[in-house]
């Protein structure tokens, strides 16, 4: 590193220093701007040269300006963001979180209280629907005549088996039901079962 003598000259290497002449205002904002960094004065002018060259910034210039006015935008954007999600999670806690959970805490708080067990109520077998029968709009009627004629054999293949079913009452042991059926029918009905 070369460094300028009084005399006008360079020296390489040396470690001198060499005055420049500052407002008395700019030498204490950058004094106390120096001790951030816990570094020499020189060092950390040496840093600064070397961060305006490497990002070609031009303290003088727009540039600058431009970059920061952008990382201004973009803060308040992200800002606006945040903010905007943090009211949407608000209000999820609100509408849809708490009232679920308040409403159980109600339901388990009364059945605590009223100390009975649930009553079971027996399943109720649905009565045969006919009306999925009829053709409706979203199927070709292609396809609904081909699903209807399936489910036809389908069910005329059940009341076949159903009716090759009988009970048995063993001298001794439960009653059973045993199906009348040859091993061939059986393995074609595992086969289309698949």
């Amino acid at each position: 590193m070369e460094k300028q003598s009084t005399n006008g000259r360079t020296k390489k290497g040396t470690g001198g220093y060499s005055n420049i002449t500052v407002r008395k205002e700019t030498a204490i904002r950058f004094r106390s701007y120096s001790k951030r960094f816990n570094k020499s004065h020189s060092e950390v002018l040496d840093g600064m040269i070397q961060y305006f060259k490497e990002n070609n910034l031009d303290p003088f210039g727009e540039g600058t300006k431009i970059i920061l006015d952008s990382i201004k935008k973009l803060e308040r954007q992200m800002m606006k963001k945040f903010d905007r999600l943090i009211a949407i999670i608000k209000n999820m806690e609100k509408t849809s979180i708490r009232p679920t959970y308040e409403m159980m805490l109600i339901l388990y708080e009364a059945y605590v209280k009223d100390g009975r067990k649930p009553k079971r109520e027996p399943v109720k077998l649905q009565e045969e629907r006919m009306d999925f029968l009829e053709p409706r709009n979203t199927v070709p009627k292609v396809e609904h005549d081909r699903l209807l004629h399936e489910y036809n054999e389908y069910k005329k293949r059940c009341k076949e088996i159903l009716d090759n079913v009988e009970k048995v009452e063993p001298m001794m042991g439960k009653p059973y039901l045993k199906i009348n059926m040859g091993i061939g029918d059986f393995e074609s009905l595992k086969y289309q079962l698949r």
